[in-house]
């Protein structure tokens, strides 16, 4: 089966999974559980169930057990868009080609959503059946997603984000928010499908963070990128949004060439450290191909 048809069916298997979740909520119909549906299934590229997929695929987990941890991740990333989208933050109109959800149904419903939808992560991780997970390694997961999406990943990273507009920062300051604001749901996305093998996924951990954090400071500065050279047209509130709040990027501090430069380098190491996995007879061609998905923006 090709990379395409894998990462099709990768799609519609977490997209299926996020349903069946959605729909057995109660109360299914008010505008909580409406705005839940709204902000998890109206689109998304699913670029981390996709890292959980290929991760746990690669070491021969069930496609069963690794809908449960994609799923659960999405909600924390569904969430987190939620929140970031939010007045206080970084007050967007549009999301994913829709209105954001507090322009949908307002902003009290829309934080109450974010709330829940992080709620219903963890119930999925720690309720849901996974054939062949260890209650140890179950915990591990849990203790994971939490530490991503808390203050030592996710969450102190977009404060800082906060507390630095307006400020001159170094590279090195935007690069570690980046890899905590960003990267650190990456990172997890790539454990989760890691600790679903037990033994030999906890094995090569230390491989698969230093390829998480390469593609997840790669995303976040093609991102970046992508604000100084695309039509401002298709970009406009997120252009408008980072001027308005005067935010350090990557090309505003390091130059354009520069930053095509670190994106190659990150690259490079990202695949370097797929060729040491590739080097104990794993199968990391769909992690090759998601890192350069991931470096050209194109998931």
């Amino acid at each position: 089966m090709s990379d395409n048809s894998l990462l099709n069916r990768y799609y519609h298997r977490v997209n299926e999974a996020l349903h069946q979740y959605i729909i057995k909520l109660p109360l299914k119909h008010t505008s909580l559980v409406q705005s839940i549906e709204y902000a998890v299934l109206s689109g998304g590229k699913r670029l981390r169930p996709f890292l959980v997929y290929a991760v746990g695929s690669m070491l021969h987990v069930e496609e069963v057990v690794l809908d449960v941890p994609a799923a659960a991740i999405e909600c924390i990333h569904a969430y987190s868009l939620i929140h970031d989208d939010l007045p206080s933050m970084d007050d967007d109109r549009s999301r994913r080609g829709h209105l954001t959800c507090h322009l949908k149904f307002g902003e009290d419903i829309a934080i109450l959503a974010g709330d829940a939808l992080q709620s219903l992560a963890f119930s999925i991780l720690s309720e849901s059946p996974m054939f062949g997970v260890t209650p140890e390694n179950r915990i591990s997961m849990l203790s994971e997603l939490a530490g991503a999406s808390g203050v030592k990943g996710m969450c102190g990273g977009q404060a800082l984000d906060l507390l630095m507009r307006g400020d001159k920062v170094t590279l090195e300051e935007l690069e570690w928010v980046y890899l905590h604001k960003t990267g650190s749901l990456i990172r997890a996305a790539i454990r989760l499908g890691a600790l679903t093998a037990g033994d030999i996924g906890l094995e090569i951990i230390p491989i698969l963070d230093r390829f998480a954090n390469s593609i997840g400071l790669a995303f976040q500065i093609q991102d970046d990128i992508l604000d100084v050279i695309n039509d401002r047209k298709f970009l406009r509130n997120k252009f408008d949004s980072d001027k308005n709040f005067n935010k350090s990027t990557y090309p505003s501090l390091a130059g354009l060439a520069n930053t095509n430069i670190k994106i190659q380098d990150l690259y490079q190491k990202a695949m370097g450290e797929l060729a040491m996995l590739s080097a104990k007879s794993l199968n990391t061609n769909l992690l090759q191909r998601l890192a350069c998905f991931i470096i050209e923006h194109d998931i």
